[in-house]
């Protein structure tokens, strides 16, 4: 987290989200968000946070997944960011059609795809066998 990051209350990152706080809480425990704490103990939501919330609030009310459903796609989606990040890293064309068309899965779990490449349009059939560590 960075310094001048905004950070959110419970009571303003539940209207921004539309959530009651205590949804809130329940993702909390869930294991879906860890917010930051003051030295009152109040929950402090970043960005991130309530980004990661909205994912969750979209596949639970829009998309009928249940809570089970959402950590699989919550940890779906950290490994598709992953594997974006390592490919970009390469600097070869194919590489950034392949982490682009992983962007298109982040759009199917409903979590925002990676910024730097959202100017790019590829579209591209991706296989990806990987063995399970």
């Amino acid at each position: 987290m960075r310094e001048s990051e905004p950070l959110y209350v419970i009571s303003v990152a539940s209207r921004l989200l539309q959530l009651h706080p205590q949804t809130l809480r329940k993702y909390e425990r869930e294991g879906f968000v860890a917010p930051s704490r003051t030295t009152g103990n109040l929950r402090l939501y970043s960005a991130e946070d309530i980004d990661r919330l909205r994912q969750v609030k979209t596949l639970v009310e829009e998309r009928g997944i249940n809570l089970a459903g959402v950590q699989l796609a919550l940890q779906l989606t950290g490994e598709i960011r992953s594997l974006q990040a390592e490919l970009r890293s390469r600097s070869r064309d194919d590489y950034n059609q392949i982490a682009s068309a992983l962007d298109e899965l982040l759009k199917m779990m409903d979590a925002s795809p990676d910024v730097e490449e959202q100017r790019r349009g590829v579209s591209i059939e991706v296989k990806v066998n990987r063995k399970a560590r």
